[in-house]
């Protein structure tokens, strides 16, 4: 199994406390001590209002970051859990990637979705298409990226997305483009675009759910001719670790009380429960046993979030120690 992991950009209140002109100097440590560590891959979201709230606090843009982590690290892979296809043009976004991998030495990764955050869409005046439309925009905007960085330049007539001859020069230093992880389990037609072009897909769930996820993405390939095991299955987890269960619980008492005053009452305590039902919350002996059983379900990639990394690096200390040798 390989091993990512978020670095706090504020969009989880998980900068909260640290002054706007110190933020980056926080991301950027992290971001090269996971550099000089087990990580595969770093990775931010691609939103611009904090949740489950929007709110004046900082949440930093996450391509601009993407091509500031190129600068700083050398060995990490860089990725986004997920770009949003409705928030750029995707022949833009295809030239705004092949940069970032070219500055990176060809570390680019592209995470990519139909998008959800309605206040977050209506707010910046894309308004907040059904998602038959967003759907349609990801399926559209994957084939234009694909053939921008196969080809050099990219053409499609489309119902939602159209580009003439739009040139993607010079192209991803990465044979056969950046690979593209779709995120998103909508069996009908997000599984159905992984299937055609996904190096990697990302969805979550139940252990029973992310299996049955995993026979509708198998059934796709059968479908189109495509080998199943050549696709990485990842999932995303929220994760805080401590030697014993009784810190586990006090570190996540502090981050429910940090988050508190941003989101509420009834909030906090969905997200403190949110927490304790993570495969990823608990003692590394506890984290090991349930994420080997994923492994043994399929699951080839596992994405950590740590509230605390702007705060407290520890836990991800421990993590490294005695999680991630044993998988």
């Amino acid at each position: 199994m390989e091993f990512g992991i978020f670095v706090p950009q504020g969009w989880r209140f998980d900068l909260v406390g640290i002054d706007p002109a110190e933020q980056w100097r926080a991301m950027s440590a992290l971001a090269q001590s996971a550099d000089e560590g087990p990580w595969a891959s770093i990775w931010v979201y691609d939103h611009f209002h904090t949740t489950p709230v929007p709110s004046a606090e900082a949440t930093h843009e996450a391509w601009t970051l993407m091509a500031a982590f190129a600068a700083v690290t050398d060995r990490v892979r860089l990725g986004q859990m997920c770009t949003c296809m409705g928030y750029r043009n995707p022949a833009y976004l295809a030239k705004v990637a092949a940069t970032v991998d070219l500055i990176s030495g060809g570390r680019a990764e592209m995470g990519i979705g139909g998008g959800w955050y309605e206040h977050e869409w209506r707010a910046y005046g894309y308004g907040f298409p059904p998602i038959a439309e967003r759907l349609g925009r990801l399926r559209e905007g994957v084939e234009i990226m694909h053939q921008a960085w196969t080809s050099g330049s990219a053409t499609l007539d489309g119902k939602y997305y159209q580009v003439d001859g739009a040139i993607v020069q010079p192209q991803p230093l990465q044979a056969g483009g950046i690979p593209l992880w779709i995120a998103g389990g909508g069996e009908k037609v997000t599984l159905k675009v992984a299937a055609k072009y996904a190096s990697y897909t990302n969805f979550g769930g139940s252990l029973e759910e992310f299996e049955h996820k995993s026979e509708v993405l198998r059934a796709h390939c059968d479908t189109l001719g495509r080998d199943f095991t050549e696709i990485t299955r990842s999932t995303n987890f929220n994760t805080i670790i401590a030697p014993t269960e009784s810190e586990a619980d006090e570190r996540l008492a502090a981050v429910v009380a940090r988050l508190r005053p941003h989101v509420g009452d009834e909030r906090a305590d969905a997200i403190e429960a949110d927490y304790r039902s993570s495969d990823t919350f608990g003692t590394p002996e506890q984290i090991v046993e349930r994420l080997r059983a994923r492994a043994e379900h399929g699951l080839g990639y596992a994405i950590q979030y740590f509230p605390e990394a702007a705060y407290d690096t520890s836990g991800i200390s421990l993590f490294e120690r005695e999680v991630v040798p044993n998988l």
